[in-house]
């Protein structure tokens, strides 16, 4: 049905203003509706630069008109709506050119995406309520608001400017504590112990592509002398700086834990009861592995975690999933966790990382790891750093996700 919708015809019926833009802000289609509503004609809107078609008024004195311009931009900044209420953008007049005609608008800002997921589209749904803000009635219901609610009802505009002044504060500050987490998580990461296998090992930290989901993914790599080094991820639910810093705790211990106690299994049980007495960490999850490159084995252990892969110079692929468990802190008691190992062919490569690299929105877990291992097979001869670009890039995540991504790769 909806392949046999034509939409420029349902959009000219729908009585509501509706207008399309692209990302350079340019007019790309106006509906009958609108048309009628601003006494414009196509050709003074299609092709037009918005705020060249619909110039602020500068007579003005506040900056309330500025508000249209900066829902517009969130919009094509978060790739989410954005509304505006009860908002003052008053118009050119018809037939007196320089003035501008007083308008009240109800706004609605809606972002389409494109094939890549990026904003490609604005449609903006404006409704006129000038008429309502002057109308009798409405003075009425002022009046009578006024000698009721002792003046309620007169601070009505008031209230909704100070309320959209208080959401650009909050907006804000959630920029300025991501910025903050970003920084604490990316000092962190900045250096794993890498000092022996320069050139073997590629990490990567991509933050979430939104302000509220973001610095709960860690990596970490321990040389354990001399012929052993472990690597880990782990995921920490939740978002901004108590996430930021509930991974890092979770890191660190996890870094202590095995050194004293190589096995992974056992240095996730450790990190396991940790977990269970620090609040936001009892739904984390972790994988651990142990390199030993005298015998060439992997040994790891898994706590609901994703599993690594183990890439086959050959361009197949193996999955770690023989030793997963639940995540940490998940169970009331403690209880051993299992550990397996496989052993690997030199220029074999490992694959380690967060959920943000392969989940998608409706899709099944096995469908996920048959994309991950489908593009890994692909670029299986390239060197670790390469590698870890070209995954990111065949799995469309190269400038980010809806979540964290962090990412290992392993040439052993």
């Amino acid at each position: 049905m909806t392949a046999d919708t034509d939409f420029t015809a349902f959009f000219d019926a729908t009585p509501s203003p509706y207008l399309m833009l692209d990302t350079d802000l340019v007019v790309r289609y106006v509906n009958t509706a609108y048309l009628q509503t601003t006494g414009l004609t196509r050709d003074q809107l299609i092709g037009k630069y918005f705020f060249d078609a619909l110039p602020e008024n500068p007579a003005v004195p506040d900056d309330t008109q500025q508000n249209l311009r900066a829902s517009l931009r969130r919009v094509l900044d978060t790739g989410k709506p954005d509304a505006l209420v009860l908002q003052r953008y008053d118009i050119p007049a018809l037939h007196q050119p320089g003035w501008f005609e007083e308008r009240w608008w109800s706004e609605i800002h809606t972002p389409i995406p494109g094939p890549d997921g990026e904003v490609k589209w604005i449609v903006q749904r404006a409704e006129d309520v000038t008429s309502f803000v002057h109308s009798r009635r409405a003075r009425q219901l002022t009046e009578e608001f006024t000698e009721r609610e002792k003046g309620m009802a007169a601070e009505l505009y008031a209230r909704a400017h100070e309320l959209h002044r208080l959401n650009q504060e909050l907006r804000q500050a959630h920029t300025r504590e991501r910025q903050v987490a970003v920084a604490l998580q990316e000092a962190m990461l900045s250096a794993p112990d890498l000092d022996h296998h320069t050139g073997n090992i590629a990490v990567r930290y991509l933050p979430a592509t939104t302000s509220l989901n973001v610095c709960g993914d860690w990596y970490d790599v321990v040389d354990l002398p001399p012929d052993r080094y472990a690597a880990a991820v782990g995921d920490v639910v939740g978002h901004g700086l108590h996430a930021a810093a509930v991974m890092g705790m979770l890191r660190s211990a996890l870094s202590a834990a095995i050194r004293a106690l190589p096995s992974p299994a056992q240095a996730l049980e450790v990190l396991g009861l940790y977990a269970r007495s620090l609040d936001g960490a009892t739904a984390a999850t972790a994988v651990k592995v142990l390199i030993d490159t005298r015998s060439r084995l992997i040994i790891y252990s898994s706590a609901g975690h994703p599993p690594p892969v183990l890439l086959h110079s050959d361009g197949t692929c193996e999955l770690l999933d023989q030793a997963t468990d639940p995540p940490l802190g998940a169970r009331p008691h403690h209880v051993p966790r299992p550990q397996a190992g496989l052993s690997y062919t030199r220029g074999d490569t490992l694959v380690m990382y967060t959920d943000g690299l392969i989940e998608r929105r409706n899709e099944d877990i096995d469908a996920s790891l048959a994309r991950l291992t489908t593009a890994l097979a692909k670029d299986s001869a390239l060197a670790p750093d390469q590698l870890a670009d070209a995954l990111l890039a065949r799995l469309d995540v190269t400038g980010g996700a809806a979540d964290d991504i962090a990412l290992i790769v392993i040439r052993l």
